[in-house]
C-alpha cells in the first residue's frame, strides 16, 4: 500500500467553553461544539481538519470517513466527490455537503504540506500577504452565564456589554489585548437606534478605524435603508441587514455604503442571481461551507471577476480552522477587508499546542511550518471530547437556551 494512501479518518466530536453572546437568534450557551478530524496516512502521517458540530455534520463525517479509506491524500478532487456521492441523495443541498468536503480536504492538505515540508499556503499557489488582518468580533452580552438548575452561574473577564459604553469597553479591551484595528459588532439585538448609537460611539472612540454591523437579517427592508442612512460615512459596509437576496437588493439600491454577506450568497447556485441584482458587493468567504480551500480560492477568482469585495466570514472555531483560514487568505490577493474570527472568544479552549497562532497588532501571522503548521494537544482533545460526552450537548439552540432565563422570548426575523 502506498504511504500516500489514506488509512483511517478518526472524527472526534468536541465541547469547549464559550460566553455568553447575544445575537438574533439569543444567546450562546455555555459550550459550543466542534469537530476534530484527524486523517491518517499509511506512513503514519496525520493531517488536521475542524468542522463545526452537532448530529447531523457528525453523521457526515462518520460517512465520510467509510469512504476516504484507501484513497491517495494527495487526489483531493477524488476524495471530495466520493464524500458528494456518499451523501447523497440523503443531502440534497451542496452547502451542507459543503461542511463535510471541506473539513476533510482541509485535513488532506495538511497531510499533504507535512509530507512535502511545506506549507499549506503554498500548496494553494503561493502566499500573497506573510500575515492576515482580523477583526475584533464585538457582541452584546451578558456579564456571564446565569446560575441555572443547580449549576452555578459562570463568569468571565469581558465584563458586561449591553450599551454603547459596554461595546466601546469591550472594543478596547480586544484592541489591548490583540491590537485590532477594525472592528465588527453583532447587531440584530437591540432596536436599531440603539445600535446605530453603538456604531457612533465606536467612530467616536476610534476614529478612522473601519467599523462594520451584522444584524444578521434581524431588520426589515425599510428598517435596513434607514440605519444604512444613519450610518453613512460611519460603516465599511453594512453586512446581511435582511433577510434574502431579493431583499438585499432592493436595501442596495438606495444604500450609501456597501452591503455584505455570508447568508444569502452561500453556494454556487446564488451567484448568478446575486450578481444580476447587484443584492451585495462584498462577499464573507468561509472555506467551511463553500467546499475546502481550493474551492476559495476559485471563489475569490469569481468574486474578482464580477468585482465583487471580499472579507471572510467566522463561526465560533478553534485553532485548526484559524490556521487554515489564514492559509487561504494569505494566498488569495483581492481579500480588501480584514477578517471575522470568533478566536479571542474560545481560545482559551483550544486543541492545539500554543506557540505557533497568535492574534497580535490585529493579524495572525502565516505559518511557515509544514502544512497548517500546527500540532494537536492530544490530552486537550481528550478531555474535550469527554465534556462533550458528559454534557450530553448534540447541536446548538441559541434561541431555546435564551428562553431558560425569558420565557416570552420570541425568534422572530424580521425583528424591527
Amino acid at each position: 500500500m502506498s504511504a500516500t494512501r489514506i488509512r483511517e479518518l478518526i472524527v472526534t466530536p468536541i465541547a469547549f467553553g464559550d460566553p455568553p453572546l447575544l445575537n438574533s437568534n439569543g444567546v450562546h450557551e455555555p459550550l459550543a461544539l466542534r469537530i476534530v478530524l484527524q486523517l491518517v496516512l499509511e506512513d503514519g502521517t496525520v493531517g488536521l481538519g475542524e468542522s463545526p458540530g452537532g448530529t447531523a455534520r457528525l453523521e457526515r463525517l462518520h460517512a465520510a470517513a467509510k469512504v476516504v479509506a484507501g484513497m491517495d491524500v494527495f487526489d483531493t478532487t477524488a476524495v471530495s466527490a466520493a464524500i458528494d456521492a456518499a451523501l447523497l441523495p440523503a443531502v440534497p443541498s451542496s452547502h451542507e455537503r459543503g461542511w463535510t468536503t471541506s473539513a476533510v480536504e482541509v485535513a488532506c492538505l495538511d497531510a499533504q504540506g507535512r509530507l512535502l515540508g511545506r506549507p499549506v499556503s503554498d500548496l494553494l499557489g503561493g502566499k500573497v500577504r506573510d500575515a492576515v488582518p482580523f477583526a475584533a468580533y464585538l457582541f452584546y452580552k451578558w456579564a456571564g452565564h446565569p446560575a441555572l438548575d443547580g449549576r452555578a452561574a459562570i463568569r468571565d473577564d469581558w465584563g458586561e456589554a449591553l450599551d454603547p459604553a459596554g461595546i466601546v469597553e469591550q472594543a478596547r479591551l480586544m484592541q489591548e489585548r490583540h491590537g485590532f484595528r477594525s472592528f465588527k459588532l453583532k447587531g440584530g439585538v437591540f432596536p436599531p437606534d440603539e445600535e446605530i448609537a453603538a456604531m457612533r460611539a465606536l467612530a467616536e472612540a476610534f476614529p478612522g478605524q473601519p467599523l462594520r454591523l451584522d444584524p444578521n437579517a434581524a431588520w426589515t427592508v425599510e428598517t435596513s435603508k434607514y440605519v444604512a442612512r444613519e450610518l453613512d460615512g460611519v460603516l465599511e459596509y453594512l453586512e446581511d441587514p435582511t433577510q434574502g437576496i431579493g431583499g438585499m437588493a432592493e436595501v442596495a439600491e438606495d444604500s450609501p455604503m456597501p452591503l455584505a454577506t455570508n447568508m444569502c450568497v452561500i453556494a454556487w447556485e446564488h451567484l448568478k442571481p446575486a450578481v444580476e441584482q447587484d443584492a451585495i458587493q462584498v462577499l464573507l468567504t468561509d472555506h467551511h461551507y463553500w467546499g475546502g480551500l481550493r474551492r476559495t480560492r476559485e471563489l475569490a477568482a469569481v468574486c474578482k471577476a464580477f468585482g465583487l469585495a471580499l472579507s471572510m466570514h467566522s463561526n465560533s472555531h478553534l485553532g485548526i480552522s484559524l490556521a487554515a483560514m489564514t492559509h487561504v487568505a494569505a494566498a488569495i490577493p483581492n481579500i480588501g477587508h480584514s477578517c471575522d474570527t470568533h478566536y479571542p472568544w474560545n481560545s482559551a479552549d483550544d486543541v492545539i499546542v500554543p506557540g505557533v497562532l497568535e492574534l497580535r497588532d490585529g493579524e495572525v501571522k502565516v505559518p511557515t511550518g509544514p502544512g497548517l503548521g500546527v500540532e494537536l494537544d492530544h490530552d486537550r482533545l481528550e478531555r474535550l471530547h469527554r465534556r462533550y460526552v458528559d454534557s450530553g450537548m448534540r447541536s446548538r439552540d441559541d434561541t431555546g437556551y435564551m428562553r431558560r432565563f425569558q420565557p416570552e422570548y420570541e425568534l422572530r426575523l424580521p425583528r424591527w
